[in-house]
């Protein structure tokens, strides 16, 4: 079952985790110094807070979470179908979790990520080089013939 990903960077996260605990009644499932997650199942979204070098304030991306490598299969076929520039991450550690993911972005350059996480990290990681793929979209839809963007 696939669930949605939101991932938000914020600037105070203990002002942010009250925030978000008192929103979805309830605690996160994953808290770290720099990062918080709640995996909810009402609606069925893993939402995550991130502060520091590696966030942005504000949706820092989207993204579909699969619970099986299959899964991950079907979804990464319809992100190609997408006709979208595609940064293929595969194997690594992001968010304190170790994933198979890529990433793309819609027209007007919202980053979206599919992936599956298969176990846990210690470090938080890194993080692609994201706003390349918001660029080309933004590149792309700005200096396209009129008509076509």
């Amino acid at each position: 079952m696939k669930r949605l990903h939101v991932h938000v960077g914020v600037e105070n996260l203990a002002t942010s985790i009250r925030f978000y605990s008192t929103m979805f009644g309830a605690e996160p499932t994953v808290l770290k110094q720099d990062y918080a997650k709640w995996m909810l199942e009402d609606p069925r979204v893993n939402f995550a807070i991130s502060m520091g070098n590696h966030a942005r304030t504000g949706i820092e991306h989207l993204g579909i979470q699969v619970d099986s490598s299959t899964e991950l299969g079907e979804v990464y076929g319809r992100i190609k179908a997408a006709d979208r520039p595609v940064l293929e991450e595969g194997r690594t550690t992001c968010c304190y979790a170790k994933s198979e993911k890529s990433w793309i972005s819609d027209p007007d350059g919202v980053v979206w990520e599919a992936f599956y996480t298969d176990g846990e990290a210690t470090t938080y990681g890194d993080s692609p080089a994201l706003e390349t793929l918001a660029t080309a979209s933004a590149t792309a839809k700005c200096c396209a013939p009129a008509g076509t963007a």
